[in-house]
């Protein structure tokens, strides 16, 4: 093999180069990159997305008033009281003594305040048999869960007392304490096994530590220098928690599969005989470019979810495509140069039994296996593959989102879910109300005051609500809070009927004929409609936006109508598979148990639009190189065929390790408790395994061997375009002599 200098050209070339030629200057300058980073992000530290920006719509103007008012709505606690049997009844003296010995209880703890007793708030069940002692967490309601413990205990205490009734506590203190203590190791378990599951796979894959280490290292640190930025932006962007978590997990993610992919190709270059410098060359220029496409990709399928319109969307986009560009500019600047440091040092740290895994051409007998097959019968390929997939697709049109509620999220494990379920069953509003917030210019004025008495009386009178409606005024502020328990409870359908009641005809025929009185009504149902009006909204130009500027993006790096189009039409396939096995699974039940999860009907809301857009971005990944794999082998003078088989077949090994990381760090996310993040998970370890397997191996190939030439269609009035194709390398080329030159290809 030859170890001529090769002419390369691009910008994935050219960072390339550069930074092997000043390596000790590329190492430096990341390393400071991704110091600084860090410590501007921690001195000007994160600011998080507030209440008032999460939508738009009532929920968010409700919160802007309450926000510009100055005024912070305590964490609201509720103990539930409740007979065992039919024998006792609220008006028992049993039955009062426990409620006044939880009102004393929880007083005597000094964290509550505003303690109402159920005989004065009227929150006593129509049979009698429960009742409810509401009261206000002190101090700043975000962190109230880390301050109610005592008043947890003194509740419990008075349990111990009463062996005939149940006293239970539940409100948004009590809930957010249980769930971090049952949930929160849940979460960082998962996040700290992504990375050592990850190396595992490495280690395997490259036979080597140094080899393994470096896909890591990068990603971490991408990860890092990306935390750093977040808080930057978040001045402008505000962030958040789940933004956190999800660049984390796209950023593992994508930096373990482009260093993957560059060092594959640059250890396979030197196994053909290259000298480090020429297979060094030859990498930037090939697998360099496929990243820098893929990265380009990923960042526009990311960018999608700006266009939501929802902060928390918006914040994970953001913070998803920066971690990709960080990724993306990493691999292309100091992973050359630290290969060029290291050189044969990078296969330092031999694992013992593990074969030198050297990524040569010929490392993946099965698939040379399955594509022998696939290419010697094409249409019998695309025809079952399409038709199992499709299959596969069918239960996603019978779909149903919505946001679970707490017994559908996490089961009936915990005792508080349990008592969420008595308290729905028992009071009809459940234990979520409806808040009004009425804003006026005076809110003692008589005609605002009897507004307020006509809202309440009409409110229970058109069948929205069966009572009680408790209005608290803020004389200072000139608002009113009314709080108005929906008929339905816990049913998602039913209490969204109760609130357009309230909306559409309680609050024009009251409080709309005031001038100057704004009357926005939120609590969890209304958030719950706003967030799936405004999602579906935003569905089709999120869709349409990340899908064009896909098609575009492939079409500029291939300069091939006929890839750009089979690329999206293979990616949606992808996406459609991942939806149907969703639906199968957590909508209907089948085969929930094999995954540790059950069937609660509806799959979470938020899930389809940000698995398309995750998916669609990182599906990307392995069909940008193997596609790029394909076109480099046939611009060298492979035959279409020929260069299908040298495509798939040399990219296998790294793409089938690439999608057992994507798959293991995936799949640690689906074994947490709560169903939604079983949903994500099982959702994106499904469709990357679909995506590696189904689709780049059998369907990809076989559609390119029907297309034949036709894969290279370019039309003459596209010819114009921006050519973003010449970052191949000719050093790659084989040499060939004039009698086995192919035709001219078309592109």
């Amino acid at each position: 093999m030859g170890n001529g200098d090769a002419r390369v050209r691009g910008l994935a070339a050219r960072a390339g180069g550069w930074s092997a030629r000043h390596r000790w200057a590329a190492v430096g300058i990341w390393v400071l990159f991704v110091v600084l980073a860090t410590g501007l992000g921690s001195a000007a530290g994160r600011v998080d997305v507030e209440d008032s920006e999460q939508l738009k719509g009532e929920t968010s103007t409700a919160a802007g008033i309450i926000e510009e008012a100055g005024i912070e709505e305590p964490a609201s606690e509720t103990v539930l009281v409740q007979a065992k049997d039919d024998g006792l009844t609220s008006t028992d003296t049993d039955f009062r003594s426990a409620v006044s010995a939880v009102m004393t209880a929880v007083e005597r703890t000094g964290e509550v305040t505003d303690v109402t007793s159920p005989y004065d708030s009227g929150t006593v069940s129509e049979d009698g048999r429960s009742a409810l002692v509401q009261f206000d967490v002190r101090g700043d309601p975000r962190t109230a869960g880390e301050r109610i413990e005592p008043v947890l205990e003194a509740v419990a205490d008075v349990q111990k007392e009463h062996d005939s009734l149940r006293i239970e506590e539940i409100g948004g203190a009590s809930m957010m304490k249980t769930f971090d203590d049952a949930f929160g190791d849940d979460f960082k378990k998962a996040e700290y096994s992504a990375v050592p599951v990850a190396l595992g796979i490495l280690l395997i894959a490259f036979g080597a530590l140094v080899a393994a280490l470096l896909p890591v290292a990068l990603a971490i640190t991408a990860i890092v220098a990306t935390m750093g930025l977040m808080g930057l932006v978040s001045h402008l962007q505000p962030m958040s928690d789940t933004a956190n978590s999800v660049m984390l997990l796209v950023g593992l993610a994508v930096g373990v599969d482009y260093c993957l992919f560059y060092l594959r190709r640059e250890r396979e270059e030197r196994a053909a005989g290259r000298d480090a410098r020429t297979a060094l060359r030859i990498a930037a220029a090939t697998s360099g470019r496929a990243i820098v496409v893929s990265g380009v990709t990923v960042c526009v399928a990311m960018a999608g979810m700006l266009f939501t319109g929802i902060a928390e969307f918006e914040a994970m986009g953001l913070a998803s495509l920066m971690v990709v560009a960080v990724a993306m500019v990493g691999s292309v600047t100091v992973l050359p140069a630290l290969l060029s440091l290291l050189g044969e040092r990078v296969e330092k740290g031999r694992v013992p039994f593990l074969r030198r895994r050297t990524g040569g051409r010929n490392d993946s007998r099965f698939w040379s296996a399955v594509l022998k097959r696939v290419l010697a019968r094409p249409v019998l390929s695309v025809v079952v593959a399409t038709g199992a997939l499709l299959a596969v697709a069918a239960p996603a049109l019978g779909m149903k989102t919505e946001n679970l509620t707490l017994d559908q999220e996490f089961g009936d494990s915990l005792p508080i879910v349990q008592t969420y379920n008595r308290v729905n069953s028992a009071f009809t509003g459940g234990s979520e109300p409806a808040e009004v917030v009425v804003k006026a210019d005076d809110i003692n004025a008589p005609e605002v005051k009897a507004a307020l008495a006509d809202f309440r009386e009409q409110a229970v009178g058109s069948g929205a609500s069966r009572g009680p409606v408790e209005i608290k005024l803020h004389d200072q502020q000139n608002l009113a809070f009314v709080y108005v328990p929906l008929v339905g409870g816990s049913d998602q359908d039913a209490a969204g009927a109760s609130l357009e009641k309230l909306r559409d005809e309680v609050r024009p025929a009251t409080l709309g004929k005031v001038d100057g009185v704004e009357a926005p009504i939120t609590g969890q149902v209304a958030g719950n409609k706003d967030f799936n009006d405004q999602l579906v909204g935003s569905v089709v130009p999120v869709f349409a936006f990340v899908v064009v500027f896909a098609f575009l993006l492939m079409l500029l790096s291939f300069r091939s109508l006929t890839i750009a189009v089979t690329s999206i039409v293979l990616n949606l396939l992808s996406v459609g598979a991942a939806y149907g096995i969703l639906v199968a699974v957590f909508q209907h039940g089948w085969g929930a148990s094999l995954v540790g999860a059950e069937g609660v009907g509806a799959i979470i809301t938020w899930l389809p639009l940000f698995l398309f857009v995750i998916l669609f971005g990182l599906s990307m990944d392995y069909h940008v190189f193997v596609v790029s794999r394909i076109r480099e082998a046939r611009t060298r003078g492979l035959g279409t065929r020929d260069a299908i088989r040298h495509g798939v077949v040399t990219t296998a090994g790294v793409v089938t390790s690439a999608a057992v990381i994507m798959v293991a760090v995936f799949a640690i996310f689906g074994t947490l408790s709560m169903q939604s993040m079983k949903q994500m998970g099982v959702g994106l370890a499904a469709a990357v395994l679909i995506d590696a397997t189904v689709i780049r191996g059998v369907l990809l190939p076989a559609v390119m061997a029907l297309l034949g030439e036709r894969n290279w269609y370019f039309p003459k009035w596209l010819h114009r375009l921006p050519d973003l194709t010449h970052d191949e390398a000719p050093a790659a080329a084989t040499p060939r002599t004039r009698d086995d030159e192919p035709e001219k290809v078309p592109v």
